[in-house]
């Protein structure tokens, strides 16, 4: 099966997964890949091409990717390679 393009319908399927079942991942990417490390909420609002754009305890946080993401496939092998490279995760 083909993967999706990386279209606004697709960036909300990925943030509505991501918020409802796997908010504590959302929540470790704003602490360490966003630097908020003392965020108590997140939420996430956009997957882009070039980085994700959450909320983190009310306020806007840009997390760029390491490459410009070109489909559904490529955005979650790349969300999925960012929690493993967490300390503490495999």
């Amino acid at each position: 099966m083909a993967a999706d393009p990386l279209s606004a319908a697709v960036s909300d399927r990925i943030c509505r997964h991501m918020n409802d079942d796997h908010a504590e991942a959302v929540l470790a990417y704003a602490r360490h890949f966003g630097g908020c490390t003392e965020a108590v909420e997140a939420r996430l609002l956009a997957v882009e091409p070039l980085a994700m754009r959450l909320e983190v305890d009310g306020a806007p946080v840009e997390v760029p990717f390491d490459h410009a993401l070109s489909d559904s496939e490529d955005a979650h092998r790349t969300l999925v390679a960012m929690l493993r490279s967490l300390p503490g995760k495999a």
